[in-house]
């Protein structure tokens, strides 16, 4: 991982390739079992609906460009969006997407999947995208996707019973970006003091 840099746009396209393809793995190991309880609210199909909005908002946003940067960074998008992500919008934005994926979820993100990557692989990452909260670059948008993507594909593994494995290179990327906004937050000690075996985190401890 000496590679690893978040401005480095190669890093971050195998990022967005390696989370979608376990995304995509996880997928095809749901079986019947979609109305199984997902994450908090959300069964198994809202949850892998929601995920499914981090390919889907990089085709949606590139689709509006935007006239100038807004949002300077990975770390500045999410503390942005702290206020939408409360909001009781982002349940329902997941069942909606959910539903979108129709009658075979794994064939509908496989459709997506090959519409998205290709898309991402063809551009220089210095792209200007209007996001929820205003203008980004790509290459600062794509790390957020990359967190959402091994995150709840992690939250379909526990709530299939399945292991955690994430790949490395979207394990690193999202490693990277969780310890950057604790830094930026100020909550950087608690997170150290946990990852290191000196005690666990508070209650309700998050870097989002």
């Amino acid at each position: 991982m000496a590679d690893l840099d978040p401005t480095n746009w190669a890093t971050l396209r195998r990022a967005f390739a390696d989370a979608t393809g376990w995304y995509r793995e996880v997928l095809a190991r749901v079986g019947d079992r979609w109305a199984e309880p997902g994450l908090g609210e959300w069964d198994v199909r809202a949850l892998a609906g929601h995920t499914s909005r981090s390919l889907v908002t990089v085709e949606t946003y590139l689709a509006q460009p935007a006239d100038a940067v807004v949002v300077p960074s990975a770390v500045a998008y999410y503390q942005a969006c702290r206020g939408i992500m409360a909001g009781p919008g982002v349940a329902r934005r997941g069942v909606d997407a959910g539903r979108a994926l129709g009658d075979d979820p794994v064939a509908a993100v496989a459709e997506l999947a090959g519409r998205v990557l290709p898309l991402v692989d063809g551009l220089n990452g210095d792209e200007l995208l209007t996001s929820i909260v205003g203008g980004i670059r790509l290459v600062d948008y794509l790390p957020t996707r990359v967190l959402e993507l091994t995150v709840h594909t992690g939250d379909l593994c526990v709530a299939l019973g399945l292991p955690v494995e994430p790949p490395a290179l979207p394990a690193a990327v999202t490693l990277r970006l969780v310890g950057d906004l604790a830094v930026a937050d100020g909550r950087a000690g608690a997170l150290l003091l946990a990852a290191t075996g000196r005690g666990g985190l508070p209650a309700g401890f998050s870097v989002l």
